[in-house]
């Protein structure tokens, strides 16, 4: 993965987009309905018509107390969605004509306070071929959220609305789970890799097969890692934490390595970071409003 990164004027967006009353926590392409979703402090999620503009639904998904987090949207997923409050309550909605179905299809919660969005599990490419689905097994939909012990990582099955694992790091000292990422290593079968980034700087990698332990655990930042991405084929990444510190990574699944590549400093912390299907443009969301 080259890295080059562009000093020169930002350009010039495409559409800005008005609507929120509130900060804007959260947005998703839904692409089988060329929509954007957005989900603001208040808990309102707003479906945008990428054509025109423009808001062509809107409903109070979350309490204003909870706001909507995070936003999941998965191939495997079809036209449903899921909304993520900040009290831990993941929904999962019907979207249909661009609307949400008037009440949740399935609810989660797991009664704990945090900040960590929740991940949707996609497949790594094989054969540079992306692939199709999202699922971990015959009709399974799978989602990692942090647990009602922060620390813990619960993986539920969307299709079934069962929780069918729970992921623990060795010991608490690593703080709270901050950021997720999961993906499906289709070449070996259906087994889940799940990395995540915790409060004390740590990264740490599960195999779903082996979830009595972490794969490996490994600290590259000095402060909270708030944004984790995988590369198409799950053996590299990018992580971004709270003193804007960006960590370029390789991963081996059979040794368990975790290896540093390139490292970039910023002044302000790094929100979120996102990787482009082809692995050529990383872009992020800095404190800095950048």
């Amino acid at each position: 993965m080259a890295c080059a990164a562009s000093q020169g004027p930002a350009p010039d967006p495409v559409a800005v987009l008005r609507a929120h009353r509130a900060a804007v926590h959260a947005v998703a392409f839904h692409t089988p309905s060329n929509t954007l979703l957005s989900g603001d402090a208040d808990g309102e999620l707003k479906v945008w018509d990428l054509v025109k503009h423009r808001p062509v639904f809107s409903s109070r998904v979350h309490t204003p107390s909870a706001g909507v987090l995070g936003i999941g949207v998965s191939s495997a997923l079809e036209n449903k969605i899921l909304s993520q409050g900040r009290d831990g309550t993941v929904k999962c909605w019907q979207l249909t004509d661009s609307s949400l179905s008037r009440q949740p299809i399935l609810t989660i919660k797991s009664e704990s306070y945090h900040f960590c969005k929740l991940a949707v599990a996609g497949h790594a490419a094989a054969n540079d071929e992306p692939c199709e689905d999202d699922r971990g097994g015959v009709g399974q939909v799978l989602m990692a959220m942090a647990g009602n012990d922060t620390s813990k990582i619960e993986i539920w099955d969307i299709a079934s609305g069962q929780s069918v694992q729970l992921l623990s790091p060795k010991d608490s000292s690593v703080g709270m789970c901050m950021s997720l990422h999961m993906t499906l290593q289709s070449e070996r079968g259906d087994p889940c890799t799940v990395v995540a980034g915790y409060e004390d700087g740590s990264v740490l990698m599960w195999d779903t097969r082996h979830a009595a332990a972490p794969l490996l655990q490994t600290k590259q930042h000095k402060e909270p890692v708030l944004s984790l991405v995988l590369d198409r084929q799950g053996t590299g990444g990018i992580s971004g934490s709270a003193d804007g510190q960006l960590t370029f990574f390789s991963l081996s699944y059979t040794e368990s390595l975790f290896t540093p590549k390139k490292k970039f400093e910023g002044q302000a912390g790094v929100g979120d970071v996102a990787l482009r299907g082809d692995d050529k443009i990383v872009a992020t969301a800095g404190w800095d409003h950048r």
